[in-house]
């Protein structure tokens, strides 16, 4: 019961990153990515090959950060003169090329076998009765570093000309906003905390393969985000963690529904999230938790209005 209890904190912590990524993206900046399963799938791959090249934890974690970096950055730069639904359907896009890649390419990624026996950190120096404990400690680690580099990012100039761009971008741009380059570096650096998730599951299940990345997992991640409420990475961390917990205890109602078999069971987790997210969208589409602002009355405090001299009236 430990070993499964903590198997479920490693994919909320990993479900968490993937919300702080979109959030950071279409949360704050406003700019839709329905390639989340896609640059996660991406992020594992290149974790994947370079840790079995012998490139070490260290360095295949960055390479799957520069990777999705550039890759997200990529997307943005080719949008510039694209509308948001365009940037949506060419995220799509680009993650059905990354799951197809994945799936034909028998001489990089294993294909439809995958990649198997990756290298996981640590691995050899500590117990393994202890192992994932640790590996959890690590990722923990990992999210709350993240987590508070992002509170800095929004509290910064950078994110609040990011909250401009979601609302008018004209605003933005007659405020003498480089509205593109916002956009792009917004974009990349969702990307990097999408790469780092990837690094994260591709080290934990030390095999992956084409099936692992299904556009479900964007389907939650969104669904993790409006829970939470767009631009608040409190109220992500809750919803991700409610909605990973509720997934992965409709494997129980195997037990619970005997009549129904292994895919009957997974058709119905996919209603389920389904209609979830259509009764959050309808009843709660502003979310559980406000985004962060800047109050006001911080940095200005009203003053009254001079009183002016009394006038003796003449004797």
């Amino acid at each position: 019961m430990i070993a499964y209890a903590i198997t479920t904190a490693i994919l909320v912590l990993i479900a968490i990153l993937l919300g702080f990524a979109l959030n950071l993206q279409w949360g704050t900046a406003g700019l839709v990515n329905f390639g989340i399963a896609g640059f996660f799938a991406l992020g594992a791959y290149t974790t994947g090959l370079t840790a079995l090249a012998g490139a070490g934890t260290v360095l295949s974690i960055f390479a799957a950060v520069i990777v999705c970096a550039i890759s997200c950055g990529a997307m943005a730069a080719i949008s510039a003169r694209l509308s948001d639904e365009y940037l949506a359907i060419l995220t799509l896009g680009f993650s059905e090329i990354v799951g197809l890649v994945a799936l034909s390419e028998d001489e990089l990624t294993g294909g439809s076998l995958g990649l198997a026996g990756i290298p996981r950190p640590l691995d050899g120096v500590l117990m393994p009765e202890y192992y994932e404990s640790a590996f959890l400690c690590l990722l923990l680690a990992v999210v709350i570093g993240v987590y508070l580099a992002l509170n800095r990012i929004l509290r910064s100039p950078f994110g609040r000309a990011l909250r401009t761009v979601r609302e008018d971008e004209v605003v933005a741009e007659t405020l003498g906003k480089n509205v593109l380059s916002l956009r792009i570096r917004a974009f990349a650096l969702g990307g990097a905390i999408i790469g780092v998730a990837g690094a994260f599951h591709a080290f934990y299940l030390t095999y992956i393969d084409p099936t692992q990345f299904a556009a479900t997992i964007t389907g939650y991640t969104f669904m993790a985000v409006i829970f939470g409420g767009r631009g608040s990475n409190r109220g992500l961390i809750v919803g991700a963690a409610l909605i990973m917990t509720m997934l992965e205890s409709t494997r129980f109602l195997k037990d619970a529904i005997g009549f129904l078999n292994a895919t009957q069971l997974a058709s119905l987790r996919l209603i389920l999230v389904g209609l979830g997210l259509v009764l959050l969208l309808i009843y709660r589409p502003q979310g559980f938790f406000r985004e962060y602002r800047l109050k006001g009355s911080a940095f200005f405090t009203p003053q009254s209005s001079p009183q002016e001299p009394s006038r003796k009236e003449p004797q």
